[in-house]
């Protein structure tokens, strides 16, 4: 995508919070501060009376505030057609939601910079095209031109082999390396195997889960405590939404506590009764063993995948704000059998990853006419990077074996090396078929239901009397770029259809205008 006039920079849009970062003239990938002078913003949307909207609001001014304006963690909602809220007598979706989180940041980084054009935009690795379509749409209606959508393991690794000073550094010698970068974030889960040299930089395998992250574990110390003051007083303080606003605020501060702290007390007030629970960093780990072992099965077979045994491991990065608790380095050093590194700070390296990713884009385009330096400039130039996709993709078939029964036949399974390329022949299932009917789905299940429908296209006005189980050959592609494009063709008579389904054709330009003009008519904070 061409970048327009103005500043361009990366964002991570987390689940929690978000950042923007910009390398700078010296290639330095520098976090761009807010108006609080904060290097991350709450990912907080609190909708106020007349039209007033403020991101990131402080938890004091959350904790005066009805919890029925408030809206947190939207990043796990995008692409949910069936989600919004109210607000104005209006219906408002996860992608406006996240636009004016974006917008913020795009209000506090013009501070900095000056006006910003564009943007690169982190995702989980395991986002599907559904999500990812809705975070470049986020990012349309906030008013950026969305150049492209990086994984936040890929951007992790960009930042961590940039700061080390290797990646682009083609004058130097150094053997390949190959890191594991563990993710967890806030409110999403991915684990990703990278090797990289000074200018190549290929994801081997990954994995992850985008309904895992810091806030399950934070809920757990909120039920743990609901549970002994139900026991005790016989009042749940969860069903109140305002106690329930406060104790989640609490709980995650006392799950931050717990990381530096063996004991940490949490009180709970509610109608006017109070308990003070004394909660041991042992028994939180007790509480909430299943999520950390839900991240160590991943840890382990994404580890499987790649192909990599442990010992060949050059590194082990951290990344996400929950990595800071002390059992996750305690599992990941005996799975990977070394400490993991701290070089870079979790909650900043996926948005310097992005920043860098932006000025590889950048130097692309406007070449030695950047803003950057020229020494800057070749080493962006000469770094190349290959992806892998991170949900299998694959068409609607009839099961060979019970002809009453659809199945998702793969042919681009996760995990493989983009840009990728397959053919694969079938047949027709009935005589006199006029047209063939090809589904696109993505997903691992064999249950088509299961998976999500991408696109579908026909193979019309086939020959008459064509015999059952004549020959139609399809081609599917999928580029570095996201772009998926397939090709069926009925190989007696070579009538064919093709589709390409793109990542940024989420919302039309009525919807796309419709939206900028309602998120103008909101006054952000």
């Amino acid at each position: 995508m061409k970048l327009l006039e103005g500043q361009t920079v990366g964002i991570d849009l987390g689940t929690t919070y978000s950042a923007v970062a910009q390398l700078d003239n010296e290639g330095n990938p520098a976090l761009l501060e807010n108006t609080d002078d904060r290097s991350i913003t709450p990912s907080v949307v609190l909708l106020g009376e007349q039209g007033s909207v403020m991101v990131g609001p402080s938890f004091e001014r959350l904790s005066i505030e009805d919890p029925r304006h408030i809206v947190e963690s939207i990043k796990r909602q995008m692409g949910n057609k069936d989600y919004f809220v109210v607000y104005q007598d209006k219906k408002l979706t996860p992608e406006f939601i996240s636009a004016l989180i974006l917008k913020k940041l795009k209000q506090n980084a013009e501070e900095k910079v000056g006006p910003i054009a564009n943007a690169v935009i982190t995702v989980p690795y395991y986002f599907n095209d559904v999500r990812r379509k809705a975070t470049q749409d986020a990012g349309r209606i906030a008013g950026l031109n969305v150049i492209d959508i990086i994984n936040e393991p890929t951007a992790a690794t960009l930042a961590y082999a940039w700061n080390r000073g290797e990646l682009g550094r083609t004058d130097k010698e150094f053997k390949e390396r190959t890191i594991l970068v563990y993710d967890l974030g806030g409110g999403t889960f991915d684990v990703t195997v990278v090797s990289y040299t000074a200018s190549t930089f290929r994801v081997l395998a990954t994995d992850g889960d985008v309904m895992l992250g810091g806030l399950d574990w934070s809920r757990r110390i909120v039920d743990h405590v609901a549970e002994q003051f139900l026991s005790k007083f016989s009042v749940d303080p969860r069903d109140d939404p305002n106690t329930l606003q406060r104790m989640s605020q609490d709980c995650e501060e006392v799950k931050r506590q717990l990381s530096e702290k063996s004991q940490v007390p949490v009180n709970v007030y509610h109608e006017g009764k109070s308990l003070t629970v004394a909660l041991t960093r042992a028994e939180f780990e007790r509480m909430t063993a299943d999520l950390l072992q839900r991240t160590h099965d991943t840890t382990e077979l994404v580890l499987k995948q790649s192909g990599i045994r442990r010992d060949d491991l050059d590194e082990l990065v951290l990344v996400g704000g929950s990595t800071y608790m002390p059992v996750v380095e305690t599992m990941l050093k005996d799975i990977c059998g070394r400490e993991p590194t701290r070089e870079m700070m979790p909650e900043a390296a996926v948005a310097q990853g992005a920043a860098i990713h932006a000025a590889i884009l950048e130097s692309r385009q406007y070449g030695d006419d950047s803003r950057m330096a020229q020494a800057i400039i070749n080493r962006l130039r000469s770094v190349t990077t290959s992806d892998v996709n991170s949900h299998s993709l694959g068409v609607k078939i009839t099961d060979p074996s019970n002809t009453s029964r659809k199945m998702n036949h793969v042919m681009i399974p996760k995990n493989t090396t983009i840009p990728a390329s397959v053919t694969q022949k079938f047949v027709t299932t009935s005589p006199n078929q006029q047209r063939v009917h090809v589904h696109i789905l993505e997903g691992e299940a064999s249950d088509p239901d299961a998976c999500s429908l991408i696109g579908d296209f026909r193979v019309t006005n086939l020959p008459p009397n064509l015999p059952s189980g004549s020959p139609v050959e399809l081609t599917y592609s999928y580029d570095a770029s996201g772009r998926i494009h397939a090709t069926a063709i009925e190989k007696s008579s070579g009538k064919q259809a093709e589709t390409e389904i793109v990542r940024d054709s989420g919302l039309d330009g009525t919807g796309l205008d419709a939206y900028q003009s309602l998120a103008k008519g909101y006054s952000i904070e």
